[in-house]
């Protein structure tokens, strides 16, 4: 089984296809409103079309409405009761870690056990507005990880912690997370060496971007080292993220994808080095601003297509969960449309699918069809 998810980055307001990212540009405030509604109405139907959850991103300064992703989380949690809510990833560079672990266990108890709890370093070109260099963003990102794995494994105990950028003794921290041990721990990662440092934490990964051959080393890099430390990975253990583009007109689909994944290059080669004060450390070369950008990364097609491209990457690089980005189709009708034929005819058959735990028998079919 194939346990699809949104993945939402809850795009600012379009005209046209072109985003509206301030008043100067027409953004009004009903825009704003009939947005979060818009998105409102998709979510809520989530839990009906069979989602296993939906992960919110966090961005800053640009054209998304995510950048407390965590009020998203709490705004529906009463209004689910099934659905797993996370935030992929929390970007710790820009938080007290104490802040965070406190925010977790309210937010655990305020889901009732339902809430992931995904990690992020950021990205260079929101870091960079704030005066935060690629290198303080991972001492920070570090530092602050260590804290809240170890909060997180030891519930009801004070944290003391003396390092370069926090310290503090005997902090008691409450309310601690619902769930025992602790919720599930997802780390974001681009590399095979940040794949290696979540395997040794013994958190979930989840990558995008890459290609099918490079998520299979990063995986490869994280099987590796997590038999070092004696983490058993299987299938639930491993993410992909993809965006995605469906039509019952699968032409149209592809049609479609071919524009925005021209988009998204454009977006990326504006973020070169310079912008970026350095690529993303321990990303692959020959990539954009340290991010890599494959073809793989966009599936496009009529619903069994579809399904059938993820089913081919999935069990290509052994992911159990596929992180579904729909919020490309043109606008918040054509999404809505999108979104309801997603979860009517794709989801059924992500849930049917089988995928081997190695995620090495696929790769050929799978380039063969993207």
């Amino acid at each position: 089984m194939i346990k699809p998810w949104l993945f939402e980055f809850f795009r600012a307001p379009t005209e046209k296809g072109v985003l509206i990212q301030s008043p100067r540009a027409g953004v009004t405030p009903a825009d704003v409103a009939d947005e979060f509604a818009s998105f409102w109405a998709m979510w809520t139907r989530a839990e009906g079309y069979g989602f296993e959850g939906i992960f919110f991103s966090e961005h800053h300064f640009g054209p998304g409405y995510s950048p407390s992703p965590n009020l998203l989380i709490a705004a529906l949690a009463p209004v689910t009761s099934k659905l797993r809510l996370g935030v992929m990833g929390m970007v710790l560079p820009y938080y007290q870690p104490w802040r965070v672990i406190e925010e977790i266990g309210m937010l655990d108890h305020l889901t009732r056990g339902r809430l992931e709890v995904g990690t992020a370093a950021g990205i260079p070109p929101e870091m960079a507005k704030v005066g935060l260099g690629v290198v303080e963003a991972n001492e920070r990102n570090l530092e602050a990880l260590e804290i809240l794995d170890w909060a997180l494994a030891h519930p009801g105990e004070p944290v003391t912690h003396h390092g370069k950028y926090w310290d503090f003794e005997n902090l008691t921290l409450v309310p601690m997370p619902s769930q025992r041990p602790s919720p599930n721990r997802w780390t974001t990662v681009v590399s095979e060496a940040s794949a290696r440092r979540a395997a040794w934490r013994g958190t979930r990964i989840c990558t995008g971007f890459s290609s099918v051959e490079q998520v299979q080393k990063v995986f490869g890099g994280y099987r590796e080292e997590a038999g070092k430390a004696g983490l058993a990975v299987s299938e639930d253990l491993l993410g992909l993220r993809r965006i995605i583009m469906v039509d019952r007109d699968g032409d149209k689909a592809r049609d479609l994808a071919a524009q925005v994944e021209e988009q998204v290059r454009n977006m990326f080669l504006k973020h070169d080095d310079k912008v970026n004060h350095g690529p993303v450390p321990d990303a692959p070369q020959k990539s954009h601003g340290g991010i890599p950008l494959s073809s793989d990364e966009f599936i496009a097609g009529s619903p069994v297509e579809v399904a059938d491209l993820i089913a081919a990457q999935c069990e290509a690089t052994g992911a159990g969960h596929l992180l579904a980005m729909l919020d490309n189709h043109g606008g918040p009708a054509e999404n809505r449309v999108a979104f309801d034929l997603f979860g009517q005819e794709v989801v059924p058959l992500l849930r049917q699918a089988n995928v081997g735990g190695e995620g090495r028998h696929a790769l050929e079919a799978t380039n063969e069809q993207v």
